[in-house]
């Protein structure tokens, strides 16, 4: 019997293979993953008032929610290629709903600020979201289902932006005041987690061929003690830490965006919380195709131009990120500011599909290293941007941070160019693609006649 192999094609209405199974139950979790991560950002306004705090202690808060990701992405991705996507995933999704169920417990700053960090955690999703794509999907299509499953996982911010603004009515209608409404509202998002941390167990496999651990029973898999030794080979790559510095540039300033647009909006253009919420619930909205036409081009680009097709889209991609959001910075009106908005989170959303085109191509024994790393990088990206917007530490008014944010991304679309790839490994990736469009029925084999 022939072992399945990795999908050569995405057929969206197709549930009985592993490779569609994986592909709809990773975005649907890391929809809800980003759901119950940023659930709180449309009401930092209102537990602003209840805790009696600063707007800085609100972005420290914010830094720690992004932070705490940082090492959970590196944890997660050695976890992946020790037991599999299936089991990580699962338990993640099950731990993680608990500080997003009880956030609403915190009775003052000092208990917010530890149960954002523990809400954190949840942020690592998106490694094994890339993980199990990468592993699912043929060479010919990867780019683009590691963009869609992000991509759409990643709608779960905008999503939030402005849903939460209603769940926060309907507790609200329900409790009386807003102290215990925000509080309540946080409920669904948690229990969404743990009810999807079942399905993922129940319904998903490690590989086309089958799980980890049933696969390493039957010597087709190394044991989970090669991780290790992968981890560290990752570590040893500049081209990870390369990628690890444009990821910061591009999905670290999406997480800076998601966590302040709906405060930034109110406080600089005086909108209400829901009007507030719908406007930056826009940016997140982009993810619906954006990544995906990111993901879609690395993969163009790569059949055209190898890995080194796929590098250069990235570099464009990201230029134009950041003078979009240097564009965006210098806006001071509603229709201005909406406008820009929308044309930065094309770009953003783009270099990040551009990012994962590449991934799966570094070092596959040691996939789950490189994108944990890389993953990683854009949290701490987002961590490095916050400091900005201190304003006790920088001075600065959060329109010029913005500004020196889009110049520092435009710098960092240079290291793109530090990422290459020997001439055997660009054989390789060829005749893997190659081999892809054969099993699809799209190429015919070489030497064959029609």
């Amino acid at each position: 019997m022939q072992t399945p192999g990795p999908a050569t094609r995405i057929e969206l209405f197709r549930f009985s293979t592993p490779s569609m199974r994986a592909f709809h139950l990773t975005w649907l979790a890391f929809f809800l993953c980003f759901f119950g991560w940023f659930g709180l950002a449309p009401m930092l306004a209102v537990i602003r008032d209840d805790l009696g705090i600063s707007t800085d202690a609100i972005v420290t808060t914010n830094m720690a929610a992004v932070a705490s990701t940082v090492l959970m992405r590196l944890v997660i991705g050695w976890l992946c290629d020790a037991f599999g996507p299936r089991l990580t995933y699962t338990w993640l999704l099950i731990l993680g709903s608990l500080p997003v169920m009880l956030v609403g417990l915190s009775p003052d700053y000092e208990m917010f600020l530890l149960m954002r960090m523990a809400i954190g955690a949840i942020g690592a999703s998106f490694v094994i979201t890339q993980y199990h794509t990468s592993v699912m999907f043929a060479p010919n299509c990867v780019g683009t289902a590691n963009a869609t499953t992000a991509g759409w996982g990643n709608l779960g911010g905008g999503v939030t932006q402005i849903v939460m603004p209603f769940l926060f009515a309907a507790a609200l209608a329900v409790v009386g005041t807003e102290q215990l409404a925000w509080r309540w509202a946080m409920v669904v998002p948690g229990a969404a987690l743990f009810v999807m941390g079942v399905a993922y167990y129940r319904f998903t496999q490690d590989t086309p061929a089958g799980n980890y651990r049933e696969l390493r029973a039957a010597g087709r898999l190394d044991g989970g003690r090669h991780a290790s030794g992968a981890f560290l080979e990752a570590c040893r790559d500049y081209r990870v830490w390369a990628l690890f510095v444009i990821y910061g540039s591009c999905f670290g300033i999406e997480l800076l965006v998601n966590s302040k647009a709906a405060l930034y909006f109110a406080d600089y253009f005086g909108m209400d919380l829901a009007t507030a919420g719908l406007v930056a619930g826009l940016f997140g909205l982009m993810n619906v195709f954006a990544r995906t036409l990111g993901g879609a081009l690395g993969d163009r680009f790569g059949a055209s131009g190898g890995l080194s097709g796929r590098v250069r889209w990235l570099f464009l991609a990201l230029f134009c990120e950041g003078l979009a959001l240097m564009l965006f910075s210098r806006m001071t009106t509603v229709p201005l500011i909406i406008g820009s908005l929308v044309v930065f989170s094309l770009f953003v959303q783009m270099s990040e599909g551009a990012t994962y085109s590449v991934v799966p191509f570094i070092n596959r024994r040691a996939l789950g290293a490189v994108a944990g790393i890389v993953g990683a990088g854009g949290n701490a990206g987002a961590v490095a941007a916050m400091f900005l917007f201190k304003k006790e530490l920088t001075g600065l008014e959060w329109p010029e941070a913005f500004l020196v944010v889009g110049a520092v991304v435009t710098a960092c679309s240079f290291v793109a160019f530090s990422v290459r790839f020997s001439p055997a490994a660009e054989t390789e990736a060829r005749e893997a693609h190659r081999e892809a469009l054969q099993a699809r029925g799209t190429l015919q084999p070489v030497g064959a006649v029609n």
